[in-house]
Formats: C-alpha cells, sequence, structure tokens
C-alpha cells in the first residue's frame, strides 16, 4: 500500500518482486512524513487524489475509514476523497436484512454499508463481506443473491473489499467431505425389532439394515419393515409422501383377475407388480412399487389377507393407497398423507442429520446449568452441528454426564426463566437486561439445540407465541389469556365491561396517560369502538411491545433450521411445543425399557416383580411416580420426541438397591426373595435419590 514503492521484480525476487533497495528507499521515504491521524513518523501511504497531501499509516487509515484497493496500483483514498456507490434515492427508502448475517441495514450506502451492483434489493455490512471474501476467495466469491461474480467482485474491489486469490477455505480443509462416503447404517422404524440396538447390521440375515432407494439417508432393518429380501425395494415413508403427492403420480386402471374369489380392495396390496399385468416401464413399476402395507389405515389388511399366501398364488389388484372404499373421498387421502409428512420424530430426526461426527464436550456446573450452558454456547470454537458430550463440574470432581440430562435440566431453567410470563401458556417478557446481553436469541438457540440434539422441548409456548412464530405476528390476534400483567388485564376489563357509551369514554378518561402512551388512544364514536380499542391494546401488549425479544428469539430459532422446519410443519411442532407430555403409563415404560437376559430360574420371577411394581406405581400405591422412575434412570420426566440414544435398557444384579446410570440410560435393579422386599428397595432409593437432587437445586438457587 505504501506510495512510494513499485513491483519492479519477478514474483521470485525480493519480498514477492518488491526489491530490497526498494523497500530500504521507501522506509527512509516514509521516516521523513508524519501521520495527519496519529502525528508519528513512517506515513507511507498516501492520498492518491490530486490535490490531497494526506499521509497516513495503514491501521490509521483503517480506523478512519479509508478505502484501501486491493487491485491495480494498490491506491488508497483518505476519508473525504474515497468512492462512493451511486444509488439511486428509490432504493433508500426502506430496510431490509444482510442477506450474509440476517440482520437488518439501512438502505444507505455508506463506508459499513454497501449494495450489490447486480441486485438492488441486496445490502450487506463491508465487515460481513469482508469475512465472506476471505473465506470464499477469488474463485468462490460472489453476489449471494444472484451468484454474478465478474460485476460484483469488481465492484467490491473499487469499494476496497479484499478478495485473496486462492481456493476456498472449505475446499481446503483436509476430508472436509469424508462423511459422504460413509454408508447409512440405522433403522428409523418407529418401532425397532432388534434387540441389539438400531445401528446393528447383520448382512444376509433379516437384521440386515435396507437403505431408502430414493434417498438413502434414512434405514429399517429386513424384519422391522417385513421385508423378505434384501432385494426387494424399500422406501421411507418421506419419499412415499412426495411421490404420492406428486403430479406424476396417475392411479392404475383396475383389472378383472380370474378367481380372485371376492378379494376386498382395502385387504390387500402388492409390494411388486403382479404377474398378470401387462409389461410396463421401470418408471412405471418404481411408482407401483411405493405401494406398501405399512401406509395402510390400521385393520386394512385381514387375517385371510393374500400377503400370507405364497407369492406364485397370490392374485390381487394394485390399489392406490390411503383410500378407504367406504368413504371414497379424496379429502381423507390427502389429510393422511399430510399426516404422515409432519410426524414430528421423523421431522427431528431428519434434522439430526446434521449433526457431525466431531464432538463438542461441555463442561455444566450442575449448580448453576443456566450460565454454564450459555458460557459453553457463546464459546467460538462451539458448533451447535457438532455432537455434544457433557461433563459435569462440580466440587466433587468431573463426572461424565448425560446428554438428555443436561438438555432437560436446561429446558426446565428455561421454562422458569424471567424471560417468559404466563402460568401455564407463556408469552415473551419484556426484559432489558435480558435484552442487553442478548439471552432471547440464546434461548432459541437452546431450543433449537434440544430439539435437533434429541433432548425435550419446553412445553411452554402459548397458541400466540407460536404463530407468531410460524405466521407472523401482523397475522395474529392475541386474546385476554396471553395478559399476564394486572394492571393491563384491569385496564382491558374496564373497557370491554362498559355498558354505554358514557362509561366507555369515562374508562378511556380514566387511563388516558396510558392509551396515550402506548399510541392507542382514538375517538370513539359508537359503542362497539370498544372492541377495536381493546384489539388495538391486546396486540401492542402481548406483540408490539415484545418485538424486539421476538426478532432475537426468532433468530435464536433459525439455528440448525428449526425456525424453518417450524413454518413447513406448525401442526407437528405445535404439538410438542404448546402441550405437555404425554401421561406415562405402565405399557410405555415397559415398552421402553430393553431387557437383559438372566438365567431361566431368576428370570420370570424378577421380570414379574418390575412389572408389578409398574403396576402398583400407575395405580398409585407407591410413594414414587412414573415420572420418578425415567427421571431417575435417563434424566428426563418425559420421553423425547426422537426417543433416548442409547436405548434405555434394564439390567438385574444381586444389590440391595437399584442403581440409575444415566449416561447410558441404564437401570439396574436389585434381585430380591419377595415382591414386597423390592417394592421397598425401589421406593427407598428413588425417593431419596430425587429428593437430594431436589434439595441440591434449592439451596444453590438452580
Amino acid at each position: 500500500m505504501s506510495s512510494g514503492i513499485w513491483q519492479r521484480g519477478e514474483e521470485k525476487e525480493g519480498v514477492y518482486g518488491f526489491l530490497i533497495e526498494d523497500i530500504k528507499k521507501e522506509v527512509n521515504r516514509a521516516s521523513k512524513l508524519k501521520c495527519c491521524l496519529c502525528k508519528k513518523s513512517g506515513a507511507s501511504i498516501g492520498c492518491v487524489a490530486s490535490k490531497c497531501k494526506r499521509s497516513y499509516h495503514f491501521p490509521c487509515g483503517v480506523q478512519k475509514q479509508c478505502i484501501f484497493q486491493f487491485t491495480g496500483n494498490f491506491g488508497s483514498f483518505c476519508w473525504d476523497h474515497r468512492p462512493v456507490q451511486n444509488t439511486p434515492s428509490s432504493h433508500c427508502t426502506v430496510s431490509s436484512q444482510c442477506t450474509i448475517c440476517l440482520e437488518y441495514v439501512e438502505h444507505l450506502p455508506t463506508y459499513s454499508i454497501l449494495g450489490s451492483p447486480c441486485c438492488k434489493n441486496a445490502w450487506f455490512h463491508r465487515d460481513c463481506l469482508q469475512v465472506q471474501a476471505l473465506s470464499a476467495g477469488k474463485f468462490f466469491f460472489k453476489c449471494p443473491l444472484c451468484n454474478n461474480s465478474d460485476k460484483f467482485q469488481s465492484e467490491m474491489l473499487r469499494m476496497g473489499i479484499h478478495i485473496p486469490e486462492k481456493d476456498a477455505s472449505w475446499e481446503l480443509e483436509e476430508n472436509a467431505y469424508q462423511e459422504l462416503l460413509q454408508h447409512y447404517q440405522r433403522c428409523d422404524v418407529r418401532r425397532c425389532r432388534c434387540k441389539e440396538g438400531r445401528e446393528y447390521n447383520e448382512p444376509d440375515s433379516k437384521w440386515e439394515i435396507k437403505r431408502c432407494q430414493y434417498c438413502g439417508s434414512s434405514g429399517t432393518h429386513l424384519a422391522c419393515s417385513s421385508i423378505r429380501t434384501c432385494r426387494q425395494n424399500w422406501e421411507c415413508f418421506e419419499c412415499r409422501s412426495i411421490i404420492y403427492n406428486s403430479g406424476d403420480f396417475r392411479r392404475p386402471k383396475k383389472r378383472s383377475l380370474p378367481n380372485t374369489e371376492n378379494i376386498g380392495i382395502t385387504n390387500c396390496l402388492l409390494e411388486q407388480p403382479s404377474p398378470k399385468f401387462s409389461r410396463q416401464s421401470p418408471r412405471t413399476q418404481n411408482k407401483n412399487l411405493l405401494r406398501s402395507p405399512k401406509i395402510l389405515r390400521q385393520g386394512s389388511l385381514t387375517p385371510n389377507s393374500c400377503l400370507d399366501k405364497p407369492p406364485c398364488s397370490r392374485r390381487l389388484r394394485l390399489i392406490p393407497p390411503l383410500i378407504n372404499v367406504a368413504a371414497k373421498t379424496p379429502s381423507t387421502t390427502k389429510r393422511e398423507v399430510s399426516m404422515l409428512k409432519r410426524d414430528i420424530s421423523n421431522i427431528l430426526r431428519e434434522l439430526g442429520y446434521q449433526i457431525k461426527q466431531k464432538t463438542r464436550k461441555l463442561y455444566i456446573n450442575k449448580e448453576n446449568i443456566w450460565n454454564s450452558a450459555i458460557k459453553g454456547f457463546r464459546r467460538r470454537n462451539f458448533n451447535p452441528s457438532d455432537a455434544i458430550e457433557v461433563q459435569f463440574c462440580n466440587g466433587n470432581g468431573d463426572t461424565d454426564g448425560s446428554k438428555h440430562e443436561f438438555l432437560s435440566l436446561l429446558m426446565g431453567q428455561l421454562e422458569s426463566s424471567s424471560l417468559f410470563e404466563g402460568s401455564m401458556s407463556k408469552n415473551l417478557s419484556l426484559n432489558s437486561e435480558a435484552l442487553k446481553e442478548n439471552l432471547y436469541f440464546e434461548a432459541g438457540r437452546m431450543i433449537a439445540i434440544s430439539l435437533v440434539h434429541g433432548g425435550p422441548p419446553p412445553f411452554l409456548f402459548s397458541k400466540t407465541l407460536f404463530n407468531c412464530l410460524v405466521s407472523g405476528p401482523e397475522n395474529v390476534e392475541p386474546t385476554l389469556e396471553d395478559v399476564e400483567d394486572s394492571n393491563t388485564m384491569q385496564i382491558i376489563t374496564k373497557i370491554k365491561s362498559s355498558k354505554n357509551l358514557t362509561h366507555l369514554r369515562s374508562a378511556i378518561h380514566d387511563c388516558f396517560e396510558y392509551l396515550s402512551h402506548i399510541g392507542c388512544l382514538r375517538l370513539v364514536t359508537v359503542l362497539s369502538d370498544k372492541d377495536v380499542l381493546v384489539k388495538d391494546i391486546l396486540t401492542h401488549h402481548v406483540i408490539k411491545r415484545v418485538q424486539a425479544p421476538l426478532d432475537s428469539f426468532q433468530q435464536g430459532l433459525r439455528t440448525l433450521g428449526v425456525l424453518e422446519t417450524m413454518q413447513k410443519y406448525p401442526e407437528a411442532f405445535y404439538s410438542i411445543l404448546c402441550h405437555k407430555p404425554e401421561t406415562l403409563t405402565s405399557k410405555i415404560l415397559s415398552d421402553l425399557f430393553t431387557m437383559h437376559k438372566l438365567s431361566e430360574a431368576q428370570d420370570t420371577r424378577a421380570v414379574g416383580f418390575w412389572m408389578n411394581y409398574l403396576q402398583n406405581v400407575e395405580s398409585g400405591e407407591s410413594v414414587v411416580t412414573l415420572e420418578d422412575i425415567l427421571l431417575f434412570a435417563t434424566g428426563c420426566r418425559s420421553i423425547p420426541p426422537v426417543g433416548f440414544q442409547p436405548t434405555p435398557s434394564i439390567e438385574f444384579l444381586h444389590a440391595d438397591y437399584p442403581v440409575g446410570t444415566k449416561y447410558y440410560n441404564r437401570l439396574t435393579l436389585p434381585i430380591t426373595n419377595t415382591y414386597k422386599e423390592f417394592q421397598e428397595n425401589m421406593d427407598f432409593a428413588i425417593r431419596n435419590a430425587l429428593e437430594l437432587e431436589r434439595e441440591k437445586n434449592y439451596y444453590t438457587g438452580c
């Protein structure tokens, strides 16, 4: 950047073509020049404007917002003569998001804000563009909206953006795309029957994992989806839904077959085309393969279904799925396919594919979960897409922690925090200190991380808050149930209960200062105007008043694409974000745990004690609850939407009391001689362990 030196040598001569004697001369020249900013010598850079005599150091020029062009003659411009962008005034009237960091920018060309030369509504922060240019390099740096490279780079170089002549940083990372070479091997059906776990794969057996023939990113054991051979095709339900909803899917013509013996149309389906059909193209055959018994309504396959017959004796008719002959309404088909698409466990499992094999360890103080989590999430090297490992730190030393327990405790802290207001269903509160510390963003990010990493949801959103997130606050009408502040509720009630126009004007006069302050003061001429006034007050108090926290909260929820997925599948997310979890039953809990086999003599008695204990707890004959048992074993009071990983298990040992190993989701049960002894030991251990944990949280304020 020095004004008095030129690259007179070859690239390998001197210092990148700058000869040593030239460098010495420039140092001698600069020593006689004083910086016009810091008044120190060594100011080797001068403004290239013809009549400007300012000289300055490079760091001083950057601080004063001078522009340095990293192209051509590497000219520099002082703050008075720097180039500016010519932007029509019509483009400077509104604000929008910076396409790179998604923060709002004003449409006003300044030193720190640049507009795109190829897209009139694209505006960026200078710092964001510089970071992207350093990462992308000359060969990948382009307009984020239209991908224009030549025009975009030319303008950015003119405005002082340094574009290094190198390959993109993601192309230089060693083994950057190594995971693409790995085959997906996991059973994703809701009820996996394999006792060895979902990742178990044994080739040439019924426990071989078959991948979806379309996406390859979902799998199933052959036995879990009733697939007879590995040569038989299988499709995940996401791909089935796409095919069924596509315009290319056509219902095949019905053909009468001899000797069908009045087989019902909903009694059976074909996994492969019938030999009675005429020859079909491979594309048509692939569509016919999508018809699977798994997506029929329950009860549609009868005991006499021809699927139970040998393949050679099957004489069936191909039918479109999800159609009930008795109803014959296409709306039913669309609704059932929609429900298939919106299954929350599969949606979250799909988001979980973003998680890398690289692990990130979080050191969490169990006595201060909230601050420990924020500190860990704000570390520079923390990446939400890395797998999370938890290590609990306290005065007794470090111990390996359960990710499910950590996320469950964190969601509990979030539910009781001052960021939300309301008793059961909650809305965002206005906390200026939390807004200043960016805690609303952290809250949104915590929820997104918990959902994608297999943790529980917070179970706290009100219907109004949820609709603001998925539909936008401008499309939401709050209700009286959303108001938590007693003074505001009193004002609304007084206005709403006005019986005539005189009473209404009197109520408005009493709260004149409040209505004027919030901008809801209006002239009332008829009694029905009170409804409009109440609506304005509700909109301000519930939505407009917390607009800044809502924007920050939404940005946090965008982590790992959770907010976008919520907006795509609102019904699925509504069930877990606005409702309490499903009540546990003894059957749910017994099906959740996988039992390790005992000797034949002990097996029946020990398992019988366990099953009787679950039934007694469910009926209220114990001091503990089913939620306490789950919490004792896994650290969670409810089953996460995507289930537990690893799968909860039970083992029996000759011990006095049960042991819950939350890191492995393992419950070790004692082997006793009588059921009474078994119940007493279970109640004593679980009750005391949980009470000790509650007391510790109470005294530490956790």
